[in-house]
């Protein structure tokens, strides 16, 4: 299936939907779901925190400038040890920048460091913006951006403690010294769950586990440790990270998918007609789930779903690019039904299965989601080859 026209959101763009035949593609890092997140997702609990925290800044987005609106949004790198550069302070008090990262060639004593953060913040301060987010990636072990600072154990090392109350009491004293050099996030921790002993994270020391039940425990509870000293924990990597031999098996099983049925998952591609060059946009596509499905469905059960990269959405591009999959199903292949779930609170992905015509049929558990998971409980959507198309 390839098919080409213009966006409906955006004139200069046109969907391009390539079967994957005998290509590969290098930013294909995960299976498909219809659950649209980002790279890295901020930890949210339902506790307190221990430490008291400031009253939030409410600000509308209409007293913004459109630099304040774009810049609030990007966390930059900087140069140096001890004086920020007069321009990145002008744009901080400007409310230019949301957050600056520090890496090792910013760290040197801890004395430097609190003078570092300080500057940084009081230039927020001094232009009466939002706290800016100072971020580093503290995850122990082989990446820990403040060496003396902990925590002092390594995830694999936590992992083979097994405990969530040792998980949590690093995660908390990490927080603890990173709120003290006036750090307030940390990227960590590494939530990937490595699939086999040569991967990367494993051999680099950044994974707890190679258990998912165990990574999810003692990720959370460091996480919780981290948010009870006020530093915001960062979760990393969704959908995690694969190395070149992972991401061919995964597009071999969907080339397999498509030799055997006739339907498999299509790279998305945006192309600019005026340079003629394609962006990556994402995937799209028909796959049977992967797990067994706890309601009625009729043979076989193929379900559509999509997966793009965040600056894609909103402009029209999941709809057109699930239409024509949801097309190549039913007029091409023949299937005589076509389905689609995620999670009840995932409202955009349920917006483009009403808008390309699915109907609601009905909520369930997903067998794989443990009690109390927020993810556990899903929407389930329909359509057969006779209703109306969107």
């Amino acid at each position: 299936m390839q098919r080409t026209r213009a966006a409906p959101d955006d004139p200069d763009a046109a969907v391009v939907g390539k079967l994957i035949r005998g290509e590969r593609s290098a930013a294909l890092v995960g299976l498909l779901v219809v659950v649209l997140i980002a790279g890295c997702v901020p930890a949210a609990f339902a506790a307190g925190p221990a430490t008291p925290r400031p009253t939030p800044i409410v600000r509308s987005a209409t007293a913004l400038t459109l630099s304040q609106l774009v810049g609030q949004k990007l966390v930059v790198a900087m140069d140096g040890t001890t004086v920020p550069s007069p321009g990145l302070l002008g744009r901080i008090r400007r409310g230019e920048i949301g957050g600056v990262i520090l890496f090792g060639r910013n760290v040197t004593t801890p004395t430097a460091l609190r003078a570092l953060t300080k500057q940084l913040q009081g230039a927020a301060t001094a232009g009466g913006q939002l706290p800016l987010l100072i971020a580093v990636d503290q995850e122990g072990g082989s990446i820990k951006r403040i060496p003396w600072a902990p925590p002092t154990l390594s995830p694999p090392q936590m992992g083979a403690d097994g405990r969530t109350s040792t998980a949590e009491s690093q995660g908390a004293a990490t927080g603890t010294a990173l709120k003290g050099l006036g750090i307030n996030v940390d990227l960590a921790p590494v939530a990937d769950v490595p699939a086999h002993a040569v991967s990367f994270i494993n051999k680099q020391g950044r994974a707890f586990s190679f258990n998912a039940s165990v990574v999810s425990a003692l990720t959370n509870a460091f996480a919780e440790g981290l948010d009870s000293q006020g530093v915001l924990p960062v979760m990393k990597h969704f959908p995690g990270l694969m190395d070149q031999a992972a991401s061919d098996a995964t597009v071999d099983r969907f080339m397999s998918v498509h030799s055997t049925l006739g339907y498999t998952v299509w790279v998305v591609e945006v192309l600019n007609s005026e340079r003629g060059a394609t962006s990556f946009a994402g995937f799209t596509g028909l796959m049977p789930p992967s797990f067994d499905p706890p309601f009625a469905h009729q043979q076989p059960l193929v379900e559509v779903g999509w997966r793009l990269w965040p600056q894609w959405w909103g402009l029209g591009i999941a709809s057109e690019a699930a239409r024509a999959s949801v097309a190549h199903g039913f007029d091409v292949v023949g299937l005589p039904e076509i389905v689609s779930f995620t999670v009840v609170a995932n409202t955009p992905s349920r917006a483009v299965m009403e808008r390309i015509g699915m109907r609601y049929d009905s909520e369930f558990d997903h067998p794989r989601a443990k009690a109390g998971d927020t993810w556990r409980r899903h929407v389930l959507y329909r359509m057969a080859p006779e209703d109306p198309r969107g």
